[in-house]
């Protein structure tokens, strides 16, 4: 028997505007407001990035560094993490995306969200639209159970997402060979998953992301109002 998945990226597919750095200035504004004195500094690790100083993954470690903090302990960002769900869900979610989830519940699909976004929230609002399972970006855990700014594992982005469905199919006992799978992007850095899955759509794309749909022969979708 075929085993059904939908596999949605998040920032920019399911929400009209990327995630991390407002939950990092949602958190500080209710936590620690004076870290919102180290944003120059986010800024200047966001230009290292773009320059290629440094990597995306590295980019966000020193973020949370500097606005949550070097260590926290997790039951004082639950809380928060939780309220910038449901935030996101109430003013930040395209309507397409939601008609989309609800049809492929509908279809029996088991629906996947695969982020480059945090666990320590993206699972929140995965579980409050529907999602089966998430693959996220992880946080390094101290000894003391304290979250320290630290990426565990890898940054769930461009060709590491592959490499993490493919871990999380082996977790959950999937074979490829027995899966129709379908997946959802707005970016082509997810060039290998679309090229990898059965079906893949591009949604609201990035200019170089709809030049290669355009190649391959991807349907290109507007979630933007329906």
């Amino acid at each position: 028997m075929t085993i059904e998945l939908a596999i949605y990226d998040m920032d920019r597919t399911i929400t009209y505007r990327p995630t991390w750095t407002p939950f990092l200035i949602y958190v500080a504004c209710r936590r620690q407001m004076w870290r919102l004195l180290f944003l120059p500094l986010v800024v200047f690790a966001m230009l290292s990035y773009v320059m290629r100083l440094i990597s995306r993954g590295r980019l966000k470690e020193i973020s949370h560094a500097l606005l949550l903090g070097s260590h926290v302990d997790p039951e004082d960002i639950k809380p928060l993490a939780e309220s910038f769900a449901e935030k996101t869900i109430r003013d930040n979610i395209r309507p397409g995306a939601v008609a989309a989830i609800k049809a492929d519940h509908k279809a029996g699909r088991r629906l996947v969200m695969a982020t480059a976004s945090y666990r320590l929230y993206a699972g929140l609002i995965a579980k409050k639209l529907g999602f089966d399972d998430v693959i996220a970006t992880d946080s390094s855990i101290r000894h003391d159970g304290h979250l320290v700014a630290r990426i565990e594992g890898e940054n769930n982005y461009g060709p590491a997402k592959l490499r993490m469905i493919l871990s999380w199919m082996t977790e959950a006992d999937l074979d490829r060979d027995d899966c129709h799978i379908r997946f959802y992007s707005d970016h082509v850095s997810d060039a290998p998953v679309f090229r990898w899955v059965d079906l893949p759509f591009a949604i609201n794309p990035c200019r170089r992301l709809e030049i290669l749909a355009k190649k391959e022969g991807w349907p290109c979708l507007d979630w933007k109002h329906n």
